[in-house]
């Protein structure tokens, strides 16, 4: 193994070269860093060059279609990000945040269940206090989900709660109990609703939705007669049938209004639906990052809220 050259007789590091380490690093592909950096695979590739130059070792070597780091790179990878995370926060420090002015773009990853009743009062609610900001909202990727919060590729990711690593921050956004779609009213006992077929949604193609894992946790299992990928459909499905479908209260509320169906009580002892707000650790105190998460949650309360009842008129 060749030693790394001494300090004084190399060339001062630029340190444009260690925010790429950095990205090539997390995506381990010359391709998507280049993306991520907005530079050409061939600009990655000479910025790593000049690294491993200036090191003299190298830090990548390939591995199937993308690049895996060598032992040095291992070491250099926590001092070089939090290296980079001091560098954006003293920068930061230099001027007053302002929304209107420096918010100017804002990705927000989110399953496509939730998009309808949260995305529209979030738009108008950048509108407002970012005018100049263009949001971006993308179908959520678990297995990407890091990277591209690292990369700052997304700003902001909504999920249901999943083990994290410790460079992931996260919060509870909304919490929803669960609920029964139903195409007539009845009396739901649990060994009723065991015995009936059942309608499930998921986005995957294989795996028990997040019901029947909590039921498969009680002991118990039901009979899924559909599986489908979206809620919407599924409530249409139940109408004018003998199936059950389980759900989130208020999203069941809003896809149900004009088709009938009634929202019965869960009979059984399911948990509420928790879905959490994600971040990058890097951007824990970075303003723009702190002001997006503060507006989501404040935006999270109201959606939560419970609506005013209108008052009874007295004669």
């Amino acid at each position: 193994m060749k030693p790394v050259q001494d300090s004084s007789v190399r060339p001062a590091l630029d340190l444009n070269l260690f925010r790429v380490f950095d990205v090539v690093l997390r995506e381990r592909n010359l391709a998507r860093a280049a993306e991520a950096l907005f530079l050409s695979p061939s600009a990655v590739s000479h910025a790593l060059s000049r690294l491993r130059e200036q090191l003299g070792e190298p830090l990548f070597i390939r591995e199937g279609r993308g690049v895996a780091p060598t032992a040095l790179a291992e070491r250099l990878a926590p001092g070089i990000r939090d290296a980079l995370a001091l560098l954006q926060q003293a920068v930061h420090r230099t001027r007053h945040f302002e929304p209107a002015r420096d918010v100017l773009h804002v990705a927000l990853a989110m399953p496509d269940v939730l998009e309808p009743s949260l995305l529209p009062a979030w738009v108008e609610r950048l509108r407002v206090r970012a005018p100049e900001a263009r949001v971006t909202s993308v179908r959520l990727e678990r297995t990407r989900l890091e990277r591209d919060l690292a990369s700052g590729r997304l700003d902001l990711a909504v999920d249901v709660a999943q083990p994290t690593g410790p460079d992931l921050r996260h919060a509870v956004l909304l919490r929803d109990e669960l609920c029964v779609v139903s195409s007539r009213r009845r009396a739901l006992s649990s060994a009723a609703y065991l015995s009936a077929r059942h309608v499930a949604v998921s986005s995957r193609r294989t795996g028990l939705a997040f019901e029947d894992l909590v039921l498969g946790r009680l002991g118990h299992q039901r009979d899924v007669a559909v599986r489908c990928q979206h809620h919407e459909a599924a409530c249409r499905i139940v109408t004018g049938s003998d199936l059950l479908l389980t759900m989130p209260r208020r999203h069941a509320e809003a896809l149900n209004a004009g088709l009938g169906n009634h929202l019965l009580p869960v009979p059984l002892s399911l948990p509420p639906v928790d879905l959490h707000l994600y971040w990058h650790r890097q951007v824990e105190e970075d303003p723009k990052s702190r002001w997006l998460r503060t507006e989501l949650l404040a935006l999270a309360s109201e959606v939560m809220r419970p609506a005013r009842r209108p008052k009874r008129r007295t004669r």
